[in-house]
């Protein structure tokens, strides 16, 4: 079981990231994914996250009309759709899954992908 994200980098204020979770070793349509994002000093911070089956999509309001995620069966690969990126979108950025339900927990993590936005 592996979650890889890719797609970080440097960018100006106002630009634009697209980040890529490839999944691998379990049933990709079985699990939602969530996008989260920890910059340096700052807690972890849940910013999307895509259902699993119906591929239902929810933001934190701080990305919210910028940040678009989407997923594609074939390709196992959820995406995140990053636009008019601001200096404190800066952090490294985490894919995870989780079966669906309430309860349910995040229990696989990529390893994470820096984006940087320079002001």
């Amino acid at each position: 079981v592996q979650l890889v994200e890719s797609g970080g980098g440097l960018v100006q204020t106002g630009g634009s990231l697209t980040l890529s979770c490839v999944a691998s070793g379990f049933r990709f349509d079985d699990y939602a994914i969530g996008w989260f994002r920890q910059a340096p000093g700052k807690e972890r911070e849940g910013i999307s996250c895509i259902s699993a089956i119906d591929r239902d999509t929810d933001y934190a309001d701080s990305v919210k009309g910028r940040f678009t995620i989407s997923s594609d069966s074939a390709k196992r690969t959820v995406y995140l759709q990053m636009n008019s990126l601001k200096p404190e979108d800066t952090a490294v950025y985490y894919c995870a899954r989780k079966r669906p339900g309430y309860l349910s927990l995040y229990d696989t993590w990529g390893q994470g992908t820096q984006v940087t936005v320079s002001s």
